[in-house]
């Protein structure tokens, strides 16, 4: 979890104005980082949306042939441009050969989910046979807790942070009354302190210290939907297996946008979905993560067919032969067509590293925040004119790509004002517009002109004021 920037970003912001002897929020510093992004030609791969085409747009305020400002791919990402011919592909091989689809091709459909496992090896941090592309999201991780989670009396409580997203907190909700258990004695739910959006990674350790003894799991996310903000995964891993716990998380905000290391932290299971910064699509193919060392003391507590080894699959003998680990927790047969669009982006994500997107990422957002902070910092505001807060750590190390912003003027207007000018971004119930510089596909320049359109938007909330 380390940053493995030279310089803080403010400092690279400001050291290059110097150089070009400009304001550091001049445009030539956003086209200069540009210049010098040895990532740029990636962008290349995605579709980016033009202006005209959003439904929201106001063509009076933009040009509609410009590309528009796409910060959303904390929900769901770009669409990489080879999807449509990998679909096509799989289509055409239907079309002509039938089942034998099934077993000729680079993508065979027994198999066409196993063909892709190596490609998220660096992406995760853990070997290929830790980790299986299968499902959606919420279903592994109600397989992996039905295997993780077994509530004794003294062991029977599942710890989670506050405001998990609402399908991991419907998940563990649901598992404990499957168990039969009180769901609010046995939910345990760390908060921030009064005051405060964002956990200290000390009271989350200090609650797994006091209350580890009863506590059976561990599920917390790897980057908080809402506040951005990236659990420190290996301290909370290290405390929680000392006092007995499994610890797994839910990585949908973390996977493609921060480096994991799953297999050398030593966490016990991890899931994730694939279309938010893995750009699979809508309802892509999801993954999940169990560590090696439970491979043969560790089995699935629901069993299907593709758990079964390939090898004598199709004996048909219904004699179990459970794949070790991971892939042993595969029920049926992949999609090969959510395969298809997941392979096109995982593709994409070979031709570099994760180290190497992380550290544009931290200069990416360092940037974003150089920027909102000069024109809206509060402390310097008047006390008429709109400021923005951000919530997410200010700390490089414990954020990832998105930064979530909060306003003196109202929130949905500003959203509003944002969209009609080609923004695409999101809001958050209660009051954050979520706002994520990809760097896969996002440049300096498109966070320039965000601001640019923020400074706008906040002017139009501020002349309806």
């Amino acid at each position: 979890m380390e940053s493995s920037l030279p310089e803080l970003p403010a400092d690279t912001v400001q050291r290059i104005a110097s150089e070009l002897r400009c304001h550091p929020t001049d445009e030539r510093v956003a086209l200069h980082l540009d210049e010098e992004d040895k990532l740029r030609h990636l962008r290349e791969y995605f579709y980016i949306p033009k202006m005209r085409d959003l439904p929201p747009i106001d063509l009076s305020l933009v040009n509609k042939d410009e590309n528009a400002i796409y910060f959303l791919g904390n929900s769901l990402g770009l669409q990489p441009k080879m999807v449509k011919t990998y679909l096509e592909e799989e289509l055409d091989k239907w079309a002509k050969i039938g089942a034998y689809g099934h077993e000729v091709g680079k993508r065979p459909w027994i198999t066409g989910d196993e063909k892709i496992t190596g490609l998220m090896t660096d992406i995760v941090g853990a070997n290929e046979e830790e980790i299986v592309l299968m499902n959606g999201l919420t279903v592994n991780l109600h397989l992996l807790l039905l295997t993780f989670f077994k509530p004794t009396p003294k062991r029977y409580k599942i710890l989670l942070e506050a405001k998990a997203f609402p399908s991991d907190h419907y998940a563990i909700e649901s598992q404990l009354q499957l168990h039969g258990l009180n769901v609010e004695k046995s939910m345990l739910i760390i908060k921030p302190r009064e005051g405060e959006e964002i956990l200290r990674t000390e009271d989350i350790l200090e609650v797994i210290e006091k209350e580890g003894d009863s506590i059976a799991v561990i599920l917390f996310t790897g980057v908080h939907f809402y506040t951005g903000q990236f659990f420190n995964i290996p301290a909370i891993t290290k405390a929680g297996q000392a006092k007995g716990c499994f610890v797994g998380f839910d990585l949908a905000h973390a996977v493609g946008n921060v480096e994991l290391h799953l297999h050398d932290w030593g966490v016990d299971f991890a899931c994730w979905c694939s279309y938010k910064y893995l750009n699979s699509g809508a309802g892509g193919l999801a993954g999940a993560f169990v560590h090696e060392k439970h491979a043969y003391t560790i089995k699935p507590a629901l069993v299907g067919w593709f758990g079964h080894e390939l090898s004598t699959r199709f004996k048909m003998d219904n004699k179990l032969q459970l794949i070790p680990g991971a892939s042993g927790f595969r029920i049926s047969n992949p999609p090969i067509f959510l395969v298809c669009s997941l392979h096109a982006s995982l593709e994409v994500f070979k031709q570099t590293t994760m180290k190497a997107l992380r550290r544009k990422s931290i200069l990416l957002t360092g940037y974003l925040e150089y920027m909102i902070k000069h024109y809206y910092n509060k402390d310097k505001a008047e006390s008429k004119k709109p400021h923005v807060n951000i919530i997410t750590p200010s700390n490089i190390e414990d954020r990832g790509c998105q930064l979530t912003l909060t306003f003196s003027a109202p929130m949905k207007y500003i959203f509003k004002e944002l969209e009609k000018r080609g923004v695409v971004c999101d809001k958050r119930e209660p009051n954050g517009i979520r706002v994520a510089p990809v760097p896969l596909y996002n440049s300096f320049h498109d966070v320039y002109k965000f601001v640019t359109l923020l400074i706008s938007a906040l002017d139009s909330a501020e002349a309806k004021s």
